[in-house]
């Protein structure tokens, strides 16, 4: 693998754009101009190409736990595991989720707001690898 450009990082940052909240940024700006850059660089482009070809609500429809889940947020005690997109009619931004959401009840399948997730300061996990919702909920036990 490449690595990745400053030029391509700040591409794949519009990307992520609607999906990882401010606070995030502002650390993210900051690590991208220290010695682990590249790191980041990387890590930034990876995450694009993610979110850019994960599927869209409805794609992994009937697939039930084998699901593939491709983000996780968490907060505390709770978790969110993004297994499909929607955006708006014009395709400029993100509007909603599926996936499964677990607050410390045991995990539930519906709706998700990435917006509210990330108005309340719900962290992207960086470090996520993406695994079925079967795989998930088997860790969990």
């Amino acid at each position: 693998m490449s690595h990745l450009t400053k030029t391509d990082a700040l591409a794949a940052l519009k990307d992520l754009r609607g999906f990882i909240g401010p606070d995030q940024l502002h650390i993210l700006g900051e690590v991208m101009r220290g010695e682990e850059k590249q790191f980041f660089f990387d890590l930034l482009g990876s995450l694009a190409e993610r979110v850019k070809t994960m599927p869209k609500t409805y794609e992994q429809d009937g697939k039930g736990g084998q699901a593939r889940a491709f983000l996780h947020y968490f907060k505390g005690s709770g978790d969110w595991y993004i297994t499909g997109k929607d955006c708006d009619l014009d395709g400029e931004g993100q509007v909603q989720a599926f996936g499964q959401a677990d607050l410390g009840f045991g995990p539930e399948l519906g709706y998700i707001s990435i917006t509210e997730l990330i108005e309340n300061n719900v962290e992207l996990d960086f470090y996520y690898t993406p695994k079925t919702l079967n795989e998930l909920n088997q860790e969990k036990e």
